[in-house]
């Protein structure tokens, strides 16, 4: 369902009581008895799982898809592990590590950009298709990779930090061609509906704040200026421990929100971010949604909401995406927990 997105924004911002929206779509498989396996190679399958965590927690406030990270590698060639109660993983890169660095830089040159529909990019879109038909009563949200993410595993996340400082160029050419796929891919979110994108850039957590914003805070703005519009919304999210260092950074792109995980101090963050930017987090994911107890959650999400709702532009969420075989009792206790906050 089409909706004005800055008014979302806006609204949310304003709201005094404000919905949590935490990254949840994994757990789904349990709503559904299939596997991630499942999950992650059928269209239909993903829709019905988003509509059953839509239906399954009606004050949440808003729809977020799958945050699997493998899937645009996948396409530029990386293999990838998949297993039937795991979030699917890139294995290995595809630039090749042990050549010299002038052979590297041939490899990335002539690295493609895949066309949109390679890969399980086309299951992930009909998906959202389907979803936005389903759920109206809250904004969908797409999942796509951050650039220098999908980048580093390209070129081998750990090689990846120091080719920036090694190999800057040919760094620079991943990264333009991994931006470029991904502003083609949320486009195609966009075609079919979708009232948004969460775009995950964890491996921009390892970086310094001198190179942040050269390899991953450029190329996110470039990202946002080409997707974000009145009826779409961009939403950022970096799980890394640097961010409370690299915010300048980070707010650089211009989203209409930022997500942040629980490695760092969200209260912390806050403090540093106007008062206007919405800023969401940072319940632990494996911490307490997958290995709590509902009162381990509860209490949890009542400390990180007693420390960050004096500001207004925060809004409750999970630190990451939630573990797809996290308990449902411990996600209905994170929802017991707002209301039990604003009630009181």
């Amino acid at each position: 369902m089409k909706m004005n997105m800055e008014q979302w924004t806006k609204e949310l911002l304003e709201a005094p009581v404000k919905k949590a929206i935490p990254v949840l779509s994994f757990p789904s498989i349990q709503l559904l008895d299939i596997t991630v396996r499942d999950l992650i190679s059928d269209s239909v399958l993903q829709a019905k799982g988003m509509k059953a965590v839509a239906d399954r927690t009606p004050k949440a406030g808003g729809s977020v898809s799958l945050m699997d990270l493998s899937v645009e590698a996948e396409c530029f060639g990386a293999p990838i592990r998949v297993a039937d109660d795991e979030v699917p993983t890139v294995v290995g890169s595809v630039l090749d590590t042990e050549i010299d660095e002038d052979e590297r830089m041939a490899q990335a040159e002539a690295m493609e950009v895949p066309e949109i529909g390679a890969g399980r990019t086309q299951i992930y879109i009909d998906a959202i298709a389907k979803a936005v038909d389903e759920i109206t009563d809250r904004p969908v949200f797409a999942g796509v990779i951050g650039p220098f993410s999908l980048a580093g595993r390209l070129m081998d996340v750990t090689s990846s930090m120091i080719y920036c400082y090694d190999e800057p160029d040919m760094v620079h050419i991943v990264l333009e061609k991994a931006t470029e796929f991904i502003i083609n891919y949320i486009n195609a979110y966009k075609a079919v509906g979708a009232n948004g994108v969460v775009m995950a850039e964890p491996l921009a957590g390892l970086l310094s704040p001198m190179l942040a914003q050269e390899f991953s805070g450029d190329y996110c703005k470039k990202i946002v200026e080409a997707v974000r519009d009145e009826n779409f919304a961009f939403i950022y999210h970096n799980c890394g421990n640097t961010a409370n260092v690299t915010l300048d950074s980070i707010l650089s792109c211009g989203a209409n929100a930022y997500h942040f995980g629980n490695a760092v101090d969200m209260a912390e963050i806050l403090s540093k971010v106007p008062a206007d930017t919405i800023c969401m987090g940072n319940v632990d994911p494996a911490g307490e949604f997958r290995n709590g107890t509902p009162e381990s959650v509860r209490k949890a999400t009542l400390d990180v909401m007693e420390k960050c709702c004096s500001h207004p532009n925060f809004v409750i969420s999970s630190g990451c995406d939630i573990p797809p075989l996290s308990s449902w009792d411990n996600i209905d206790a994170f929802f017991a927990a707002v209301d039990e906050y604003y009630a009181g």
